[in-house]
């Protein structure tokens, strides 16, 4: 039965259409590469749902109008989780007091991820070779989490321990981010298969699992107040309160000890949410977080697929308005001052970073370029899936390909543009799946609205002048998914195998040991130098302060061992390549966990 034969009769065709002409259709209506859809109409019958297309040949796109409308929804859909690692690098790591840097930030970090996901979506052939750069699919591209914590682990130790602005820490940080880059360049031209050997599901499992546990924990404490007051709430305990401060000022005259920053009266207090001033895990920081969760459930109970997809978005707004009208002790939490002083529009490079290198911060930076190359690898199997492509074709190679090199290239641009690292976003397969639209010229105009979102200013002001408590809400339950996303990754594995659940329980053991106890093995906040397991300065040094070769490779190494995902996945890279393949025990019970 030919298409253009049901014109005359289309009440006709819902109630003859055989079974195996709908499921045909509906596979052909969803093809990014052999077609795109020009019409699309939901039909109801009593018992299915008929999707009525005209199919033409991939030049032949989708009208500019529903292109728009598809890509706002994969823009909303990603938009959350692009403004999150810029805003709490520059916020908690770089400056806290500069907020044109921060709104800069989130413009960056959104006009990047438009132009590169445009580049992506469009892919292009390497002259004179069978490589191709981009996926050529409805793949996007934004700020990767996987980096925040060794960005905030590296820019804390340089501005703690050596003295450097977060400006230029920063910069350090961007330049070496540039050649680690090149890793993902390289690994973009060994087959995949290869690299899927080298990083099983079990040890990528762990890296993306540690990811997201150690930045829930980062989460938690913004949810609470902020990270910097949740870290030095332990001033307010009544047994040191006597040499922290007292009196009606902490810098007062009568004040003794050590000044409980950032605090007043005496005590120490968080300072990130307006002009609202309590101490850490104060109820009205607590309400406002939870106002955050409250909306993403009732959105997942009673909203449309187009507000599902858009969830991450309409909460956090949903938890802004709550603490726009929201007051305590007549004090406001959103201050009008930020968004008043927002530039109307902004673009890269408005602000610039003194590049330099930072030699402890690269194993860290390579190991995170490894995850998140096996992540894209993981990925773009699902993208093809949700649009019902063939993974066995050789344009799913080509594209696996070309994602890669496209990771790697773009996180170097990124980079020399004053951006973080990027990577191949996930959650879009939901809505291509949603939506049974996998036209790449949808993933253009998501480019193009992201970048709309960034070039305006006023929108980054009003995200920056979010209290902490709002943003801790919200990054509590993305960071969370990230653990979500590892732990569906793990489930591949055999973990029936007395093998894999050795290597998980041991890498995960101290993965999440590092997460709830960090200074096991490094320094506390403002005690740059001193912790016990490697001490260049203070009480436990004996002898002479670190030379500052000695405090770089610590500082390397520390990093490493801080950093849950970076110690947990290379325990898990090592007892995958040690442990014996036929170690199974006989009579061993997986489910009694013993031999």
């Amino acid at each position: 039965m030919r298409l253009e034969e049901g014109k005359g009769d289309r009440e006709s065709e819902k109630r003859h259409f055989s079974r195996q002409f709908q499921t045909t259709l509906l596979r052909r209506c969803t093809s990014p590469l052999k077609s795109s859809i020009n019409y699309q109409k939901k039909l109801t019958t009593t018992n299915a749902h008929i999707f009525f297309c005209i199919l033409q040949q991939q030049d032949d796109d989708l009208p500019i109008l529903v292109a728009l409308i598809m890509g706002l929804q994969h823009a909303f859909a990603m938009v959350g989780g692009l403004i999150v690692p810029p805003y709490v690098v520059m916020r908690f790591s770089v400056s806290f007091a500069d907020t044109d840097l921060q709104q800069y930030a989130i413009a960056c970090s959104l006009i990047l991820s438009g132009i590169f996901t445009i580049l992506n979506c469009i892919q292009f052939k390497i002259p004179g070779t069978k490589y191709v750069f981009g996926t050529g699919m409805l793949s996007v591209l934004g700020t990767s989490f996987g980096f925040l914590p060794i960005y905030e682990n590296a820019i804390r130790t340089m501005v703690r321990n050596e003295g450097y602005s977060g400006k230029d820490a920063y910069g350090k940080m961007l330049g070496t981010t540039m050649v680690c880059a090149m890793l993902e360049v390289v690994l973009s031209f060994v087959p995949k298969d290869k690299i899927r050997r080298m990083f099983p599901n079990i040890v990528t499992g762990v890296a993306v699992m540690l990811i997201g546990a150690g930045l829930t924990a980062t989460g938690i404490k913004y949810w609470g107040g902020g990270a910097v007051c949740a870290e030095m709430a332990w001033k307010n305990n009544p047994q040191v309160y006597g040499l922290v401060g007292k009196g009606g000022t902490w810098f007062g005259p009568d004040q003794t000890g050590v000044a409980p920053f950032p605090g007043s009266g005496g005590r120490s207090m968080c300072d990130g949410n307006g002009d609202v001033i309590k101490p850490f895990g104060s109820p009205e920081y607590i309400a406002l977080g939870f106002s955050v969760v409250l909306m993403l459930i009732l959105v997942e109970l009673f909203g449309s697929p187009f507000m599902k997809n858009a969830n991450v978005i309409i909460a956090l707004l949903f938890g802004y308005f709550v603490a726009g009208v929201s007051r305590a002790e007549g004090n406001k939490f959103v201050p009008d001052t930020k968004i008043e002083n927002a530039e109307p529009i902004t673009f890269a490079w408005v602000e610039n970073f003194p590049i330099g290198f930072y030699g402890p911060a690269v194993l860290p930076l390579l190991i995170a370029f490894l995850v998140t190359s096996v992540e894209t690898i993981g990925d773009l199997p699902a993208t093809y899936e949700a649009s019902e492509e063939d993974t066995e074709s050789e344009e799913f190679d080509k594209s696996v390909q070309g994602g890669l090199l496209s990771d790697g290239l773009c996180s170097f641009a990124a980079a020399l543009a004053t951006g973080m690292p990027n990577t191949t976003f996930s959650q879009n397969n939901g809505v291509i799946a949603l939506t049974k639209c996998a036209s790449r010229r949808a993933g253009v105009c998501c480019g193009l609205w992201l970048i709309a979102l960034g070039v305006l200013s006023k929108i980054s002001g009003i995200i920056s002048s979010m209290p902490d408590a709002v943003v801790g809400g919200m990054t509590t339950f993305l960071f969370c998914n990230v653990f979500v996303s590892g732990l569906s990754v793990v489930s591949k594995a055999d973990l029936n195998s007395r093998r894999n659940r050795i290597i998980l329980a041991i890498s995960m053991g101290v993965g999440l040991g590092v997460t709830a106890v960090p200074w096991i093995f490094g320094d506390q906040r403002e005690g740059g130098g001193t912790a016990p397991f490697w001490p260049c300065t203070g009480p436990f040094r004996e002898g002479a302060d670190c030379n500052k070769g000695e405090r770089g490779i610590r500082d390397g190494i520390l990093i490493l061992l801080t950093t849950p995902y970076s110690i947990g996945t290379l325990l898990a890279m090592f007892l995958h390549g040690i442990l014996p393949t036929d170690m199974e025990v006989v009579g061993y019970s997986a489910d009694a966990g013993k031999a």
